[in-house]
C-alpha cells in the first residue's frame, strides 16, 4: 500500500499544491528552503535544520525522491522509500512543510517556490551550488551551516556494515 503524499498532519505536500499554500502564508514572512536525501535521519540533519529554521518564519524541506538518490548514490540506495523519510522530516519540530522532488538538485522547487533563503549545509562553497544562480535570480539568497563531523546517512550505513561485517544476523 502506497503512502500518500499527503501524510505527516498535511505537511508533506506536492510542489504545486504547497506553492499555493505559500502564496498567502508567507506574506511578511522569510521562507527558508533546504533539501537532501534524508535517507537515515540523524542528529547532524536535525542540527541543520535547526540552524536552517533560525534564518526565517518558514522552513520547507526538499525530500529527493527514491530515482533522485539513486541517481547519485547507486542502486543500493535509499534505504527507506521516500514517502517514509518525507513523513518522518515533517515530523521533527523545525519544519513547516516538506516535499519530495525529483531532479538531482531542487532547482525546479526553488523557481516554483522562491524562497528567501536557500539553505545547505555542509562544507560546500556558496558559488559552487548549482542552485545558487537561481536562487539569487529570484532575489534570495544562499546560506551554509556547519555538518556535524563524521554523520552522515553513508557513514552510518558503513559502521553497520563494518559492525556486523556484513552479515546483519550476527554482531561482529
Amino acid at each position: 500500500m502506497k503512502t500518500t503524499m499527503t501524510s505527516a498532519h498535511g505537511r508533506v505536500l506536492p510542489r504545486d499544491e504547497l506553492a499555493s499554500r505559500l502564496e498567502t502564508e508567507r506574506r511578511g514572512k522569510t521562507l527558508v528552503f533546504t533539501n537532501g536525501c534524508f535517507d537515515l535521519v540523524h542528529v547532524g540533519h536535525v542540527r541543520a535544520l535547526e540552524a536552517a529554521r533560525s534564518l526565517g518564519d518558514i522552513l520547507v524541506v526538499g525530500v529527493n525522491s527514491d530515482a533522485s538518490v539513486r541517481r547519485f548514490k547507486g542502486n543500493a540506495r535509499p534505504i527507506i522509500p521516500e514517502a517514509q523519510r518525507a513523513e518522518l522530516v515533517a515530523a521533527l519540530k523545525p519544519v513547516d512543510y516538506v516535499v519530495i522532488f525529483p531532479e538531482r538538485t531542487p532547482i525546479e522547487t526553488i523557481y516554483l517556490l522562491r524562497p528567501d533563503i536557500h539553505v545547505k549545509s555542509g562544507d560546500y562553497r556558496v558559488e559552487e551550488l548549482p542552485e545558487t544562480p537561481h536562487v539569487l535570480a529570484g532575489g534570495g539568497r544562499v546560506e551554509i551551516v556547519p555538518l556535524v563531523p563524521g554523520l552522515s546517512s553513508t557513514d552510518i550505513v558503513e559502521r553497520i556494515f563494518a559492525h556486523y561485517d556484513g552479515d546483519l544476523r550476527r554482531a561482529g
